[in-house]
């Protein structure tokens, strides 16, 4: 797989049927290794071994219900108080992060009313801090946890 934008990780693959596997400590299964699902373990691995934020406030790939249309954001970092604090969107590698993007993780923030925003392909990661008052967004240059 190809070398990402962080700190190097040491995961746990496995083989079977000629695919690759990789342990998701989250979810303590192991899961295709697809490149979307590479960069979001990475992302995972960030957030709980470089930023120490505790799995327990960590939810993943789970379903909201935006226009009666069934989506599953890819993470979300929970405060204290169960609120989201940060909406992270892996895309693969070869995907740009682009308004495209960009539109997908605002649409899901209108359910989930986080304070932060991550898109990463894994090569680039953009940060944005939202204003739920004014249903606007600002482009913040550094990791905001």
């Amino acid at each position: 797989m190809l070398k990402l934008n962080f700190p190097s990780f040491e995961f746990k693959l496995k083989m079977r049927n000629n695919k690759t596997f990789i342990f998701d400590i989250l979810r303590k299964n192991f899961f295709l290794l697809t490149p979307e699902e590479w960069v979001r373990q990475h992302v995972i691995h960030f957030l709980v071994l470089t930023q120490n934020i505790s799995a327990n406030h960590i939810g993943i790939e789970k379903k909201i219900v935006i226009n009666k249309m069934t989506k599953r954001f890819d993470l979300v970092v929970f405060n204290n108080n169960g609120n989201a604090k940060l909406l992270i969107e892996c895309k693969a590698p070869s995907i740009k992060v682009d308004q495209k993007v960009f539109d997908q993780i605002a649409i899901y923030n209108k359910q989930l009313n986080s304070e932060f925003l991550m898109i990463t392909n894994g090569l680039s990661h953009h940060y944005f801090k939202s204003n739920n008052n004014s249903k606007s967004y600002t482009f913040i240059k550094d990791f905001p946890l």
